[in-house]
C-alpha cells in the first residue's frame, strides 16, 4: 500500500493498472481488502484505487472527532482530495459497496463532473429508519466498552449467505480479522455518520452517467429489491443479481462481480 497526507487526513491506498480510473470505496466496519479479487481482475485494464478510508485500515482518522461522526460528505471529500493530489483530472469509475454505496452518492452530488460511470453495489438510497439510527448510536456510544470484536460477532451472520460460515470458513474469518482490526474510534465516527446520512433517493432520477447497481442475491442486510429499484430509478441504470451470495458480493461471489464490472466497464468506458 502507498500513503498520502492530505490536508486533514493521512490515507493509506491501493494504486495500480493503467488505463481508466476505478475507485472502489469499501463497506463498513472494513478496509480495501474486500476489493482485494476486483483489484486484482480489473487492473488488468484499468487504473485501479483502492483507498482505505478515514480511519479504517491503514488510515489515520486525521482531525475527525468520534463524538460527532464524520459524514458521508466528508468522506466523498477525501476521495475527492486523494484524486486531487494523485493529479487524476480524468473523470473516473466509481465504486461504491454498503457505506461506500453512501459515500458514493454524496460524490455524485458534490462532484458530478468528476464521473465517468458509477457502480454501487449492497447499498441504499434511503436514510436509516428510527430504529436502525437508534441501534447505530447505540454501538458509537458503547464501542469502547464493547470492543472491535463484538462488533465482528454481531454483524458476521448476516453479513453472508446461508450456510457461508460452514462451506467458506476462510472469507469469514478473513473478514473478522480487518474488523478486529478497525479501531473503535472509526467505528463510533463512522456510524454516527451514518446514522445522520440524508436521504438520496430525490437524487436518482438525475444521475446522468451510466450505473450498475450490483446485489447479492441473499443479502440479509439490504434487500435485492431495493437495489433493484435503485437501478429502475437512475436513468441510465443497470441491475445484477449475485448468485450464491449475501451482503458480501465481492468475497462471497468474486468471479460473478468481476464479470459484471469488466462488462459494464467495457461498455461504457472502452467501447468508446
Amino acid at each position: 500500500m502507498q500513503r498520502i497526507a492530505l490536508s486533514s487526513v493521512d490515507l493509506a491506498y491501493v494504486d495500480c493498472g493503467a488505463g481508466t480510473p476505478v475507485v472502489l470505496l469499501h463497506g463498513f466496519p472494513l478496509d480495501h481488502s474486500m476489493w482485494s479479487a476486483q483489484i486484482d481482475a480489473l487492473s488488468t485494464t484499468c487504473r485501479v484505487i483502492a483507498p482505505d478510508l478515514r480511519g479504517f485500515g491503514q488510515s489515520s482518522l486525521g482531525n475527525a472527532d468520534p463524538a460527532r461522526g464524520v459524514s458521508m460528505e466528508q468522506y466523498a471529500e477525501d476521495v475527492a482530495a486523494l484524486l486531487d493530489a494523485l493529479a487524476i483530472r480524468e473523470p473516473i469509475v466509481l465504486a461504491g459497496f454498503s457505506m461506500g454505496g453512501y459515500i458514493a452518492w454524496q460524490f455524485v452530488r458534490k462532484y458530478t463532473g468528476r464521473l465517468r460511470a458509477l457502480v454501487q453495489c449492497d447499498t441504499r438510497d434511503a436514510a436509516d429508519t428510527d430504529e436502525a439510527r437508534a441501534n447505530r448510536l447505540k454501538m458509537a456510544e458503547h464501542i469502547h466498552e464493547w470492543g472491535s470484536g463484538r462488533v465482528a460477532e454481531m454483524m458476521g451472520p448476516r453479513l453472508f449467505a446461508a450456510g457461508k460460515f460452514e462451506s467458506n470458513p476462510e472469507i469469514v474469518q478473513q473478514l473478522r480479522r480487518v474488523v478486529e482490526r478497525t479501531s473503535p474510534a472509526a467505528i463510533a465516527a463512522a456510524q454516527r455518520g451514518m446514522a445522520a446520512r440524508p436521504d438520496m433517493t430525490s437524487i436518482l432520477p438525475k444521475i446522468n452517467v451510466p450505473a450498475l447497481v450490483i446485489a447479492g442475491v441473499e443479502d440479509a442486510l439490504i434487500p435485492a429489491k431495493e437495489m433493484q429499484q435503485i437501478a429502475t430509478t437512475i436513468p441510465n441504470g443497470q441491475y445484477v443479481e449475485i448468485p450464491n451470495a449475501g451482503h458480501m458480493t465481492t468475497m462471497e461471489n468474486p468471479k460473478a462481480v468481476n464479470a459484471a464490472l469488466q462488462a459494464f466497464i467495457g461498455e461504457c468506458c472502452h467501447s468508446e
